[in-house]
């Protein structure tokens, strides 16, 4: 390499230079960029005023070391293809931002060894916290409970059972609720519910309720349900599955968006109308709900509200925050939309 070369190369700057130039120890240079008080003033202002003429950007791995903090959190999700996990991450990365930390985000594929290598990973990095949306109600518990041993963690939107720790989902039981009481309104008598078998809290959860739900409601029947998967394979499937049986009932409940995406496709090739001859429901609220032929019907869960208070409760963990483990459970709003009502769009409180 060329002398010119080298010389274009820029020089790193180091603290003990930003010291030299202030004509202050390391020590005094060091407090001060770390923000102690105890400096003077005018030890601050020169130490200051030579970090900004030479540049001086702090070594993060150093300060973590000093500090004992790395200012990463890390975030481990099952599939960051599905829609719905995107928007998530997205408001989470903002509201972090926010709180002056960092992102390192993990698709764990659905697979209980991935996650539980990831989440592993993530705890070796020296994460300084942990947002996990688990994998499995019941078989991710183990491998939270000893990450748990070293970060705190927060579950976002699914929950593992006896895994004791700060949980931050949507009301799923009212956001079924609405949408079985809007479908009784609509008239319809059959419905059915197609959903997630089960796997995830999520799943079980909405399925519950939607049995409790229809059982309140006068003059409506459930068929038996289909579960699946949440995704738009499985609810082409289901809608297979159904004309099959010759059992297409009035409207179909769908667990997820992503299954409703699929169902209205499958219908679609079936020669069905909708709502004239189905009407179907979504859960989510995803972008792609309103680009749907016809405009879906859906849950649409408040992401930000969600992503905001789980990194409230990691943040108060973080900060040694030992209260008891909390629950929130935060309400969604129902989005009338052209797949379940000829009356256009209305959003219900």
């Amino acid at each position: 390499m060329s002398p010119q070369r080298l010389e274009s190369i820029p020089k790193v700057v180091r603290l003990k230079d930003v010291a030299a130039a202030a004509g202050v120890s390391v020590s005094t240079a060091s407090r001060v960029l770390s923000g102690a008080m105890n400096t003077s003033a005018a030890a601050e202002a020169a130490v200051r005023a030579a970090s900004k003429r030479l540049r001086y950007r702090p070594n993060p791995i150093a300060r973590a070391l000093r500090a004992q903090t790395t200012g990463l959190t890390g975030m481990v999700v099952p599939g960051i293809g599905n829609p719905f996990f995107a928007e998530l991450v997205e408001a989470v990365e903002r509201a972090l931002h926010d709180a002056e930390l960092d992102l390192i985000l993990a698709d764990s594929m659905g697979s209980l060894e991935g996650e539980a290598r990831r989440i592993e990973t993530m705890v070796d990095r020296k994460v300084d916290g942990l947002i996990v949306i688990p994998t499995h109600q019941s078989e991710s518990t183990e491998t939270l409970l000893r990450a748990q041993a070293s970060v705190p963690i927060v579950q976002l939107d699914r929950q593992a059972d006896g895994f004791q720790g700060d949980f931050v989902g949507v009301d799923n039981q009212l956001g079924i609720q609405m949408v079985i009481e809007h479908l009784a309104h609509q008239d319809c008598k059959r419905i059915v519910f197609v959903s997630d078998a089960g796997v995830s809290s999520t799943g079980r959860s909405r399925l519950e309720t939607f049995a409790r739900a229809i059982d309140n409601v006068e003059g409506v029947l459930a068929d038996p349900p289909l579960l699946g998967s949440f995704s738009v394979d499985f609810g082409r499937e289901a809608v297979r599955r159904l004309v099959a049986e010759r059992r297409v009932p009035q409207a179909i409940v769908c667990g997820s968006d992503i299954v409703a995406l699929g169902v209205t496709r499958e219908l679609h090739e079936h020669g069905f109308g909708i709502p004239d001859d189905v009407r179907i429901t979504g859960f989510d609220g995803i972008v792609f709900a309103e680009l749907c032929d016809p405009p879906l019907t859906t849950v649409e869960q408040p992401v930000a509200s969600i992503a905001d208070e789980a990194v409230r409760l990691l943040v108060m963990r973080m900060d040694g925050d030992t209260s008891p483990p909390r629950r929130s459970e935060i309400a969604p709003k129902l989005v009338i939309r052209e797949s379940s009502t000829t009356k256009g769009r209305v959003d219900a409180p």
